[in-house]
């Protein structure tokens, strides 16, 4: 991938997640080097913070070498729309203007969370991820897709283009359930019941929807609910509490099918799925109906079965990926 700008040009990347936002220092890399050069990173808890703004402002003044930078390319789940990015697992609202105003900047750029781990994980090496397609590893050239759940369900497309790629940025979470079962249509009932008329899929595939497999499951046997965060949720079932078990085993199996129904629509030939709560549950995925979900898609079967899939556990991948696609569309292209 050639690089566009001088070595040397430094800006802020950031990755900003309904949980945490990794900021990082970042220049492109020389003739020698990785594409990004990760100068400085640091890791945020979203609430401990009022605004995005907050967070950026402490990376900046934490770290020397961001003196007079006043450039950022933020990667974050949603869309703008006018202004705003619209995202319900934000905890405070995102104003670009005001963004730019309190931060003194001369450039902003934003780009879809999965729009950039698509950017970033053409920049890694397959040797840097799991694969978690025994037996199936070699992809056909075509398109990309690049998928993960975390506080919601994130999905991007990268598809070969003249020599380059081009980036289509999704809101597949937001698409309707699908159970597989009678078991998941009780769970789609249990959350209908709940008011819910729309029922998107990350209501169960995404780390919230761990916890709320997990009390749908307690509901409808009619047992009380004694966890409530993901992390407790997995580490119960790998204690043999049955509930909890049933709850992971079933989130394996939703985001086989999702994955699935994903390549189907968009004719994928590889699969990188991008951490969120995935590499908590690696050890799971073998013993469950991930990848048998993946493939039961009738006639589509022979195809998706060709198909690698690939965990990518990198805590840097939103940064690299913002970065990525800032080097390629900002004002910092050589020549202007």
């Amino acid at each position: 991938m050639p690089t566009l700008v001088h070595p040397d040009t430094r800006f802020i990347a950031a990755d900003v997640g309904g949980t945490h936002t990794r900021v990082g220092l970042v220049r492109a890399g020389g003739s020698d080097e990785s594409h990004v050069v990760v100068l400085a990173h640091r890791k945020y808890v979203c609430a401990d913070y009022p605004s995005l703004a907050a967070i950026l402002a402490d990376f900046i003044a934490g770290n020397s070498a961001c003196a007079g930078i006043d450039r950022v390319a933020i990667a974050s789940a949603g869309v703008v729309l006018d202004d705003a990015v619209i995202n319900s697992n934000l905890p405070w609202r995102i104003s670009l203007s005001q963004l730019r105003s309190e931060l003194h900047l001369s450039e902003l750029q934003y780009i879809n969370d999965f729009q950039a781990a698509a950017h970033a994980a053409q920049c890694m090496d397959p040797g840097d991820s799991l694969l978690l397609t025994p037996g199936v590893s070699d992809a056909s050239a075509g398109p990309v897709l690049v998928v993960g759940p975390g506080t919601g369900l994130g999905a991007a497309i990268r598809i070969p283009h003249r020599g380059g790629t081009v980036v289509l940025p999704t809101e597949a979470g937001h698409t309707a359930f699908a159970p597989g079962n009678a078991r998941e249509a009780a769970m789609l009932d249990w959350a209908r019941q709940r008011g819910q008329t729309h029922v998107p899929t990350e209501r169960f595939v995404s780390g919230p929807g761990l916890v709320h497999l997990y009390e749908a499951i307690c509901a409808i046997d009619g047992i009380e609910p004694s966890l409530r965060a993901p992390a407790a949720i997995t580490e119960a079932a790998r204690q043999g509490d049955v509930p909890a078990r049933e709850a992971v085993m079933t989130f394996c199996a939703l985001l086989g099918s999702v994955i699935g129904d994903l390549i189907t629509v968009s004719s994928a030939k590889a699969v990188f799925i991008a951490g969120g709560i995935l590499p908590r549950l690696k050890d799971f995925l073998p013993q469950s109906q991930f990848h048998a979900r993946l493939l039961d898609k009738g006639v589509m079967h022979a195809a998706l079965e060709r198909v690698p899939v690939r965990l990518i556990d990198n805590e840097r991948l939103g940064v690299i990926g913002a970065a990525s696609w800032y080097l390629e569309h900002s004002s910092l292209q050589a020549g202007e």
